[in-house]
């Protein structure tokens, strides 16, 4: 069974039954006529208490009290008794008398309106206050009750009088804050009069939204004055709320009406400066800006088609259009490129060199090649197809190289990467279909400068990536072409483009993994990375300065002696390049920094100036990371110095060879080596097999011997072919358990025959050298030419070996064996004359 619905709000004292109503129940006799009963069918409340002088309307859905509304519609009195249960959240099906208020109301019928699916709405007339006197036996809630009459009263008291008057006034008042009152007000006139002091305390607290417990407290207060001052102060209480929540309806009502205000205004404002010509709407001002735009450029005839038609195609769209969006930013666009913009040009070679040598210390070939470049430019009147790439090392300087040549040029410089670039349309651009398309990097980059013939450097050229999107090396092609891109295509904008003007400058650490027709479009100039006196100087007029003064010190705070650097460069930063150097310094730096604020903060006398010297240098970088790069001072049997090349810059690279009882003769390689140094191994291994007799007559070839090889730094990959002499170096010291020169350092590729060929980074590798103290170097006999372009200071107290055949390195390397090698040839050849002479 339901639970019956009983609704008993005041919003629905208002509803009244209609007359001649389908289903409507009158009662035959006037209600005044009939007596009360001694007992009365009681309906319990959930929420609040009615009072006497209202009618409701309340709800019974089907179950016991839908029963129990039969019973009392077939009685002539037509009374039943309402009372408020003692506890809200209660089920009224399970409940008995005791769990009911003793004082209610008694309420006659005055129509019941059945409804669809069951149940009825019944308009109740609250008539009296009655009180339970003892429950009868019933199947529903029926007890005898005891009804309660207010004394008439023939003169009202003075205080009577003023309270009714209060209680008036706090009702008009009311009125005033909240209209839905009024028509509360009109029912009660229609069936009370205010000069009953009982009806109309009844009436003001039914008006309240106060507690139930404070409504069932005025119900059962019997006496008039008592009630009637209760009712007063729940009156009071309701207009303080009203009162509250009136000033909140106006602050915010203020609030959204102001702001409805301003809106208006604005539109009226915009409508009339649109009639007097002093303002025009969004799409006027968008065409006024790209014609304003257009003036200032020379756009070529094709693309000043295309620019009409869009700008025609937009004058017909609306604002709120999603094609008027579409449409205007590829207008914006086709606007916003420097069309016949150009940088004015200097080609100045004295000021070129000035800003070269301010920016850069050494690199005095790339320095020439840049000289000659502008010189050119001077000449032809512009500097124009030609595409450079710098290769080198991180930190030797490639980008800054970049800004120096734009600033030698007078030209705007634009630099983004290129590396891990996987999608083409980065570089030409996504095509207009899609959402959110733009131009790709190289329009970007002509917006940025406005002007047509920038600088544009593509750094780490070297790391492109290539996925289903597309490869972005190929897209380059187009763009790195001088042939090519004079009419360069964008998918965005879809008009040529000529990039020819601009001067582009490619960066890479590495060639092998550029594709050759993208390197057969530049220009290589190799940046081979700083040797240690390079270094100093660098830190000495550029590194330290700037940091000093990016980090607030002064000239005067910290001082550097030129032995702190070199310290600094052989223990903390050994690379090609500078940026490790300069982060060793910046740390030092910030110590000092920290050491001079602290003195300042404490107000002590002031920090002295720091000096850093090779003593006290470990306090601020620590102990050094570097010793040496050589791991013996005077090489053991069967260990060879190589030279070898990276990413990083030069190095050097160590042979080690042992040997070890075993049944078969035969070779192992280990050191992480690649598949082309696991083939000079090979090599090496069946040159020193086959020429064994020439270098050690009568000696066996590691007779039951295993001849195990490494290389060491095994966690570092290694490949190339420039270690060929060096492991037959290696090999033959193991052979003959003699070891090689000291301070003696190789590099070169060797055939089967014993012919040295020509190796690459032979800069690099003699940084290397040097930095390990190896001054004795054996190099390739082709690599001659290379070695003459180098500077004297990079070649000063070296004693450097060309050889073109291994004999050559087997003299130099074993000094008393090359010349005993020397004799054993000459008396084999003086035993060949006499023999062709006898015979």
């Amino acid at each position: 069974m339901d639970e019956p619905n009983i609704d008993n709000s005041e919003e629905e004292q208002k509803i009244l039954a209609d007359e001649g109503e389908e289903g409507e129940k009158k009662s035959s006799t006037p209600a005044q006529a009939l007596p009360y009963p001694n007992q009365l069918y009681l309906l319990p409340l959930n929420r609040r208490p009615f009072f006497p002088g209202m009618a409701a309307p309340v709800v019974i859905e089907p179950g016991s009290f839908y029963e129990v509304l039969k019973i009392v519609a077939k009685t002539d009195h037509k009374c039943l008794g309402l009372f408020l249960t003692e506890k809200e959240d209660v089920n009224i099906y399970k409940i008995g008398i005791s769990d009911l208020h003793r004082v209610g109301v008694v309420a006659r019928i005055l129509r019941i309106i059945p409804m669809e699916g069951g149940g009825a709405q019944v308009v109740l007339n609250m008539e009296k206050r009655v009180t339970i006197e003892k429950s009868v036996k019933s199947k529903y809630l029926y007890a005898n009750v005891k009804y309660h009459d207010d004394t008439p009263l023939e003169h009202l008291s003075r205080e009577l009088k003023a309270y009714s008057i209060s209680i008036i006034t706090t009702i008009k008042e009311l009125l005033k804050l909240n209209p839905l009152f009024k028509e509360e007000l009109q029912i009660f006139l229609g069936h009370s009069d205010f000069t009953e002091p009982g009806r109309l305390a009844d009436f003001a607290v039914a008006l309240t939204t106060a507690s139930r417990e404070e409504l069932q407290d005025v119900l059962e207060t019997f006496d008039i004055e008592k009630r009637i001052d209760k009712a007063l102060l729940l009156l009071k209480k309701e207009l303080d709320i009203s009162k509250l929540q009136s000033t909140i309806n106006q602050r915010i009502e203020a609030t959204i009406s102001k702001t409805q205000r301003e809106f208006f205004l604005r539109e009226q404002l915009k409508a009339i400066k649109k009639e007097l010509g002093m303002e025009k709407d969004d799409k006027t001002m968008e065409a006024e800006k790209f014609e304003d735009r257009l003036k200032k450029r020379v756009v070529p005839d094709e693309v000043m088609k295309v620019i009409r038609e869009e700008m025609d195609k937009l004058s017909t769209l609306e604002v709120q259009s999603a094609e008027y969006g579409v449409c205007r930013n590829y207008i914006d666009w086709l606007t916003s490129v420097p069309w016949g913009m150009y940088s004015k040009e200097t080609h100045d070679i004295g000021k070129a060199e000035k800003v070269l040598e301010q920016d850069h210390y050494g690199l005095k070939d790339i320095k020439e090649r840049i000289l000659e470049f502008i010189g050119v430019g001077k000449l032809t009147g512009g500097v124009k197809g030609s595409i450079i790439c710098l290769v080198g090392p991180p930190g030797v300087g490639k980008t800054s190289i970049g800004k120096s040549v734009a600033r030698a040029l007078n030209r705007k410089f634009y630099r983004f990467s290129v590396g891990g670039m996987r999608d083409e349309a980065e570089i030409k651009g996504h095509r207009r279909t899609y959402i959110g398309a733009m131009p790709g990097k190289m329009i970007q980059a002509l917006k940025y400068s406005q002007t047509m013939n920038p600088v544009i450097m593509l750094d780490e050229v070297d790391k492109m990536g290539a996925s289903y999107h597309g490869d972005p090396a190929s897209a380059l092609l187009e763009v790195l072409d001088p042939e090519q891109n004079k009419d360069f295509l964008d998918h965005y904008l879809d008009v040529p483009c000529d990039l020819s003007n601009v001067l582009f400058i490619v960066t890479a650490n590495v060639l092998d993994t550029i594709p050759e027709p993208l390197k057969d479009r530049m220009e290589m100039l190799r940046l081979s990375g700083y040797i240690q006196a390079e270094k100093v100087e660098i830190a000495w007029k550029y590194l330290i300065p700037r940091n000093r003064k990016n980090m607030g010190l002064k000239a005067g705070d910290v001082v550097f002696t030129k032995g702190a650097i070199a310290q600094i460069i052989n223990g903390y930063a050994r690379e090609a390049g500078v940026r490790t150097l300069e982060n060793n310094i910046k740390k030092i730096l910030r110590k000092v920094a920290v050491k001079l604020a602290k003195s300042k903060e404490g107000k002590k006398t002031k920090a002295g100036k720091a000096t850093i010297t090779e003593k006290n240098l470990a306090t601020y970088l620590g102990k050094p990371i570097f010793t040496s790069d050589r791991y013996y001072k005077v090489n053991p049997v069967g260990v060879a110095t190589g030279l070898a090349w990276t990413s990083m810059g030069g190095a050097t690279l160590y042979i080690e060879a042992v040997k070890y009882p075993a049944e078969k003769t035969e070779m192992k390689l280990t050191g992480q080596a690649g598949e082309v140094m696991k083939e000079s191994a090979q090599i090496a291994w069946t040159y020193v097999q086959s020429h064994v007799d020439r270098y050690s007559p009568g000696t066996p070839f590691f007779e039951k011997s295993q001849i195990h090889i490494h290389i060491p730094e095994g966690a570092t990959p290694k490949d190339g072919p420039s270690a060929g002499i060096t492991m037959v170096t290696s090999l033959l010291s193991l052979l003959l358990n003699q070891p090689i020169r000291d301070n003696l350092g190789m590099t070169g590729e060797l055939t089967l025959t014993g012919k040295v060929l020509p190796i690459g980074g032979l800069k690099e590798k003699l940084i290397a050298a040097r930095r390990s103290q190896l001054n004795v170097l054996i190099f390739p006999k082709e690599n001659l030419r290379d070695y003459d372009e180098l500077p004297d200071y990079l070649k000063k107290g070296l004693e450097v070996h060309f050889v073109d055949y291994y004999d050559e390195v087997f003299k130099i390397a074993f000094p008393r064996e090359g010349h005993h090698h020397a004799e054993t040839k000459t008396s084999v050849a003086r035993k060949k004359t006499r023999r062709a002479a006898s015979s």
